[in-house]
């Protein structure tokens, strides 16, 4: 397999771009943790409620929350923090990468400990983030109040054939064109923020490490998942079937708010999503 050569400076610039899209009072934060420093994007008032958001995997940052954290900020401290290995700022030793689901967890837990957060937060995640969100959420739900996913990967139902294939060029031979061809192909040629598109195109080549992809969190370990969960699965998802997603998440999950949205695929949330997406998210952590 071949890799596309990482510009570490157009990255950091694309990022610093997108960035600049959140509200002005963005602070950030260097946390360390068992796998090296973790990266975060800080924002809202000091003494509201905290917020933890996980961003998508491959070439997600917390940057992409840039569309909703000026109105979750309202009411919440928000934290969005890379994630570890994964395009961004968060930095990992060598060695000393994630290697199981629980290392996630724990990757987590030592993130909330150093920010300083409550026995329990709301959690919010997007994709492989929300794979995280929930397998964190059923190790130690105490620490989680709420929480909330957008259309999470690899936890209700498996990837498309189709996904998969489309996605292999730019897997096995790295290169923006083919990351820009693979977004356009998933959003069915949706408009998208052509800064968000440009750090996605910045992040090809960028020396990640593998990524943690199973176990899926089990059927009778989601049926004990005893605290409020909303779900919001993308009707034009090409990651997998949303309909299923839907019928396998609401039979599972005990107090769980399902919705399909309309008119979004996958890698559209959660920058490019309704207008009212935000809204909708402060509903639910206020409820």
């Amino acid at each position: 397999m071949t890799s596309a050569r990482f510009d570490s400076e157009g990255f950091r610039a694309a990022y610093d771009t997108v960035m600049a899209k959140w509200p002005a009072d963005r602070e950030t934060a260097l946390v360390p943790t068992p796998y090296g420093t973790a990266y975060v994007n800080v924002c809202g008032p000091r003494d509201a409620p905290p917020l933890l958001l996980l961003p998508g995997g491959g070439g997600a940052t917390s940057a992409s929350w840039y569309a909703q954290t000026a109105e979750l900020a309202r009411t919440r401290r928000v934290y969005a923090v890379d994630l570890p290995g994964a395009p961004g700022r968060s930095e990992v030793p060598s060695g000393r990468r994630p290697r199981t689901a629980a290392d996630l967890c724990d990757w987590l837990q030592a993130l909330l400990d150093g920010l300083g957060a409550p026995a329990s937060v709301d959690l919010g995640a997007h994709s492989y983030g929300a794979w995280i969100a929930v397998h964190f959420a059923l190790r130690a739900p105490h620490r989680v109040r709420r929480l909330f996913l957008l259309d999470p990967t690899q936890c209700f139902a498996g990837y498309k054939a189709a996904y998969l294939l489309h996605a292999l060029p730019m897997l096995l031979r790295p290169a923006p064109r083919r990351t820009r061809a693979f977004l356009a192909w998933e959003t069915r040629g949706a408009a998208l923020d052509p800064d968000w598109l440009r750090l996605q195109e910045a992040a090809t080549g960028f020396p990640s490490v593998k990524p943690v992809t199973s176990p899926r969190p089990a059927p009778e370990a989601l049926r004990g998942l005893d605290m409020p969960v909303l779900l919001l699965v993308a009707a034009n998802s090409g990651t997998h079937d949303p309909a299923e997603v839907a019928a396998r998440a609401a039979a599972l999950l005990p107090r769980a708010d399902v919705e399909v949205v309309p008119d979004v695929s996958h890698h559209a949330l959660p920058h490019a999503a309704p207008p009212h997406l935000g809204r909708r998210l402060s509903g639910f952590l206020s409820d």
